[in-house]
C-alpha cells in the first residue's frame, strides 16, 4: 500500500491545503493528514477542532484518514510506517524553507518529500490570510470549505464580544 503524509497545522484548513489533499488522494492509496499539536503556538481552533474540521471537509475521500501528532513529522512518519510526506509549494519562498526541510527529513530518517505545485487559484491562500480578512469583516467565501467559513466568522464575532 503506497502511503503518504500531508502534515501542517491547518488552523484553519483552506481550498489550497484540500487541493493538495485531494490531488493526493488520487496518487497514493492513503492519504494521512496529520494535525501538528504545537504546544507554543496559540491557535484559532483546538487540535481536536482542526481534526474534526477536516475529516469533515474529507470525508467524500474514501482514502484520506485525519490524525494529530506532536513533534518531528519524520517521527510520525517512522511510528506509522509512511515513506513520504507531500508539501504544497505556493511559491519560490516556500520552495527554499520546504527544500531545506525535506533534506533535513530525508537525511535522519530517508522520508521522501513530494512537491505539488499549488494550484494558482489557491496560490495566495494561508489560514493566517483568511483569519486575518474574516476578523476585520471580509468575505473569504470559495476560499475555505463552507463549514470552516462559519466556525472561523463564530470564532472571531465571539472574539470579539
Amino acid at each position: 500500500m503506497r502511503r503518504v503524509v500531508c502534515p501542517g497545522s491547518f488552523d484553519p484548513v483552506t481550498n489550497g491545503h484540500l487541493d493538495i489533499i485531494s490531488r493526493a488522494s488520487r496518487l497514493y492509496d492513503e492519504v494521512v493528514v496529520a494535525v501538528l499539536i504545537n504546544k507554543a503556538k496559540k491557535s484559532l481552533f483546538t487540535v481536536d477542532e482542526r481534526v474534526d474540521m477536516i475529516a469533515e471537509v474529507t470525508k467524500e475521500y474514501g482514502n484520506v484518514r485525519v490524525d494529530k501528532f506532536y513533534g518531528l513529522t519524520v517521527d510520525y512518519c517512522r511510528q506509522q510506517n509512511i515513506p513520504v510526506i507531500v508539501r504544497g509549494l505556493r511559491a519560490v519562498s516556500d520552495y527554499e524553507y520546504e527544500l531545506q526541510m525535506a533534506q533535513m527529513n530525508h537525511r535522519i530518517a530517508g522520508v521522501e518529500t513530494l512537491f505539488m505545485a499549488t494550484n494558482p487559484e489557491y496560490a495566495f491562500l494561508s489560514s493566517s490570510l483568511m483569519k486575518e480578512v474574516v476578523k476585520f469583516g471580509g468575505d473569504i467565501s470559495g476560499l475555505v470549505p463552507d463549514i470552516v467559513h462559519e466556525r472561523l466568522v463564530e470564532r472571531l464575532q465571539d472574539a470579539d464580544d
